[in-house]
Parts: C-alpha cells; structure tokens; sequence
C-alpha cells in the first residue's frame, strides 16, 4: 500500500479512514500505528548545499527546523491550501507563508492579475496609480489610517514607525513587550518573539547598548508594568508598539481592558500609541484587529496580507502624525521598490477577495472547528493543551494555560510541540516549526482538510 506521504496525484488526499478503536480494560483508546513513512531525500539533499552557501542553509532562521528537530522540507510548489515538496509529498497547509497566504496559495485570480501586470512591467521606480487604489482601500478599511506609505517588509514598516514616533514627539524611548516580535531593528530585538525565542537567542549580538537602553519592556496584558515604565521615564517615552493579538511567541490573545487602558494612558501621557498589524492586519477582520476590539491606535504597521504574497509592508496613521514623513516633512525614509505594480496588484486583488461578503465568517467557522477539534484530540489522549483562535489566525500550547503573556507561554512542553509536529509532517500535515509561532488558515482550506487534519492529530496524539 503507498504510503500516506508518498507520491500522490495532485489534488488527492493523503490520508486515510480513522483507525480503528480497541478496548484496554474499561477505557477506549485507539489502536496505535507505526507513523507513516516520510520520505526527504532529496530535502535533504537540498538542504546539506544549502547550508555552504546562505547561513544555516535557509534566508530566515526558523526555517531550519532547529526547535523541532530534523531537516526543514523544501517546497517545490504550492496551491490553494496545500503545499508540496521535493519529494512529491503533499501537506495540508497552516503556515500560508506566515500569513499572507489568506485567500489561498497561486490563487487563480491573483495570479491573473499578476500575469496581466508583468506584461505592463513589473518595476517603476515611479508613481503609478495602483498605489492610489491600494492606499485607498486600506484608508477605507483600518480605523486609524488617514494617510499610508508603502515599504517592501514588516520590519521595513515597523523601523520606520518608531523613527516616526521619535520624530513627531521627540522623544527617545519606547515600549514594548516581552515576547512581541516587530521585525529585526536594533531596538526589537530585545525581548523579542518569532526566531528570536525559537532559537534561544534573548537578545542579538550587533545591537548597540544604547539603542537597547532606549527599548524599554513590559509584561503583556499587565497594564501596571505599563504604568511604572511611564512614571519612572515620565516624559521620556515616545510611545508604544504591541500587536494587539500576539503571534510571535504563539498565540496570545489580549483583554479589551488592557487594549483600552493602553489606549488611555499614551493619550493622558502624549505618546503615541502604535498596534503593530503586520501579522493581524486584515487577517482577523476586515479592518484588522483594531476594528475587531474596537480600539483605535495613533499608529498602525501592516505586511503580509496586504501584499497578497508578494513582499509588502506598510505604515499608516493620523494625518498629522504621517505628514511628518518625507517629503512632505522632515523625517526620512525612502525605498527603490516601495509600492511596486507587482506587490500592489497582490494586494489590491487580495483585498477585494477579503471584501466579498461571508469571507471572514467562513475563516472563523472553519478555523475554530480546526482549533476545537485538535485541542479535543490532544486531551482524548491526556495531554494538557491551551489554545484558540480568532478568524483566520490560531494557536496552542502544551499546558494547562491559561496563557495571557510570554512568560506563561514558557511553561508549555516544547519538546512535546517537537514531536507533535514531526509525527503532522508524517501525515501530511504542515505545521509552524516552532511553538511560538501562530497558526494561519486560509478562504482556500474546506471541512475535508479540517476533518482530515483533526484525524491526523488523533493518530499524532497517540503515537506522542
């Protein structure tokens, strides 16, 4: 019989019926199998070149597999919601290419409005008017942008918008929080989330003391760390980025209290207020997380989605604020690709997918069937795990939970997380390969690939 991550015909599914239970003493358990046989050959292969060649062998570190052990898959194509490898084997996917992969991969339409743009050309290094309809669609969906400038990156987006907040306040220190990952900036990187905690790395090496000593940390969901960074630098903070639901040291979900009294103290103490939605910006609402919890920031960073799969970030806020930037005032930041065709047409199209009626109702239904029916198998075998979703973005821990801040995601079982995913990669499932990181799901994944990946976990579960 071929094996479940063997050579498949596109578009058939590689898993097979639920196993069936047996019977030990008076409690019903399910009979556990010898994992299916993945094969990664020529990953391997791929990989072992690759690391004399870029560093570590990939071009963003947790790409490597280093928390989870073995070698990482190498991609070969990938199509609605699902990816392939290499060595022919086909993965249902929840990493989406971390996020931007919402309306599905190489979506049909996207693509053709792509294929239409490359012929126009594909760099201007010039105004054109996608950036216009792009700029207005997001003015029309977030809250708190009235004027937007276009990067090519996350971290390009949120660099910027710390230069911005010590531009217009003239202020030096920031706020942020332990565990929240706003790209790879001198001042992120202390404390930080994503690859940062996933390789055990508590800070960089290369970031000036002093630029550090101006990254000021607080405790997530604790508004009085808040308060006591503020009154021992009273008139000193410049203001305070967070993302308002964290994705970069798993999935953490913020109280409405902590958002509102953020939202609260930087107006009583004149900072500005920035909610860093590269990761939840049109992922979670239509108008990003910021519209879902009612709360509206000064400042707000975007990525990911917004670029449709092509590389994009943004930045955007309060016209007074955003006409401190170039050239229109002072404070400098420029960029020879920002607002190219290619990465607008992304984006442009995939907005307009998001904006259809139902799309947003459908991610939350089908991805809080997937997180409930993962959590359920994980304690039908008697592992402790936490977790949850909002919309389209979820995640869990091993422990009991619950887990409202970075430090309570420390007490989850990584080692565990490590063997959970190998045995998903077996059944042809691809997962995060960290425990700190969210989960994406995506218009393009059907109660077929939730009922198939919930079976997954039940056999994963048991053989853990």
């Amino acid at each position: 019989m071929q094996s479940l991550n063997s050579k498949t015909v596109q578009g058939q599914r590689p898993f097979t019926a639920q196993r069936p239970r047996t019977v030990r003493g008076s409690v019903s358990v399910r009979a556990v199998a010898a994992p299916p046989r993945l094969i990664t050959k020529r990953s391997e292969e791929i990989f072992k070149e690759a690391q004399e060649l870029l560093p570590g062998g990939v071009n963003s570190p947790v790409r490597a597999f280093r928390s989870v052990g073995g070698g990482p898959i190498v991609f070969d194509r990938v199509k609605g919601a699902y990816c392939y490898d290499v060595d022919g084997n086909k993965y249902i996917d929840y990493v989406g290419s971390w996020g931007p992969a919402i309306v599905g991969h190489a979506d049909d339409e996207v693509n053709a409005a792509l294929k239409a743009q490359i012929d126009k050309g594909t760099s201007f290094g010039a105004p054109c008017e996608l950036e216009n309809v792009l700029a207005k669609m997001v003015i029309d969906r977030v809250p708190s942008v009235e004027m937007v400038r276009f990067v090519s990156s996350g971290t390009e987006a949120c660099l910027s918008v710390l230069r911005l907040m010590r531009a217009y306040t003239g202020r030096e220190k920031i706020i942020k929080f332990t565990g929240c990952y706003h790209g790879h900036a001198d001042s992120f990187l202390v404390k930080a989330g994503s690859g940062v905690i996933t390789l055990g790395l508590p800070d960089s090496p290369g970031v000036p003391k002093s630029t550090a000593a101006a990254t000021l940390t607080a405790t997530y969901n604790n508004l009085e760390s808040v308060k006591e960074l503020f009154a021992a630098n009273k008139g000193e903070i410049a203001g305070v980025i967070l993302e308002p639901v964290v994705g970069n040291s798993g999935f953490i979900v913020p109280t409405k209290e902590f958002l509102q009294g953020l939202r609260e103290i930087c107006t009583a103490e004149g900072a500005v207020l920035c909610f860093d939605e590269v990761m939840t910006g049109f992922r979670i609402a239509k108008g990003c997380a910021q519209e879902y919890f009612g709360i509206t920031p000064d400042l707000t960073t975007m990525g990911k989605v917004i670029g449709g799969g092509l590389p994009v970030g943004a930045y955007g806020g309060k016209k007074e604020i955003m006409k401190m930037v170039a050239p229109a005032g002072p404070m400098y930041q420029a960029g020879t690709l920002s607002g190219n065709p290619m990465a607008m047409t992304a984006g442009i199209k995939t907005l307009e997918i998001l904006g259809r009626p139902g799309a947003y109702e459908y991610l939350e239904k089908i991805t809080k069937r997937l997180i409930d029916g993962i959590m359920a198998a994980a304690k039908e075998h008697g592992h402790d795990i936490t977790g949850g979703n909002i919309s389209g973005m979820f995640g869990f821990f091993f422990c009991k939970g619950p887990v409202s801040c970075f430090e309570d995601a420390l007490a989850a079982d990584t080692a565990k997380f490590a063997r959970f995913h190998r045995a998903m990669l077996e059944e042809g499932v691809y997962l995060a390969p960290s425990q700190f990181e969210a989960g994406f799901t995506g218009l393009a994944h059907t109660d077929a690939d939730v009922d198939a990946t919930i079976a997954a976990a039940r056999r994963a579960f048991a053989r853990i």
